[in-house]
């Protein structure tokens, strides 16, 4: 089982970047699905996540600029994150829950390589 994070980079305050997190060895249509951050020094935090049903959860701090999606035919995980501010620099990871229910308390039980975003103002 393994799940794969990618899309990080540089980019500038206010531009766009799509994350994509692949999954392989198993399905995970049948999981909640997240995302997280980690900032230097600081501890990993949730950022979105997106339950079997489609109910999506968001961070406070995402204020409507993110969104989380999935396909699951593909066994793809995704975060577009528009209007980007130096303070969400951070590695994201994405993760596979538990069970269908995904959100900022749930036990996520995979957790895949994480990708750097670096945003600059």
């Amino acid at each position: 089982v393994q799940l794969q994070a990618s899309g990080g980079g540089l980019v500038q305050a206010g531009d766009s970047l799509r994350l994509s997190c692949a999954a392989s060895g198993r399905t995970f249509s049948r999981n909640g699905m997240g995302w997280f951050r980690q900032a230097p020094g600081k501890e990993r935090e949730f950022v979105a996540a997106r339950s079997w049903s489609g109910s999506t959860y968001y961070a406070d701090f995402v204020n409507g600029r993110f969104t989380v999606s999935r396909d699951n035919a593909k066994n793809m995980l995704y975060l577009q994150m528009n209007s980007l501010k130096p303070e969400d620099t951070a590695v994201y990871y994405c993760a596979a829950a538990l069970g269908l229910v995904a959100g900022p308390q749930t036990r996520y039980i995979h957790w895949g390589q994480g990708t750097l975003v670096t945003v600059s103002s």
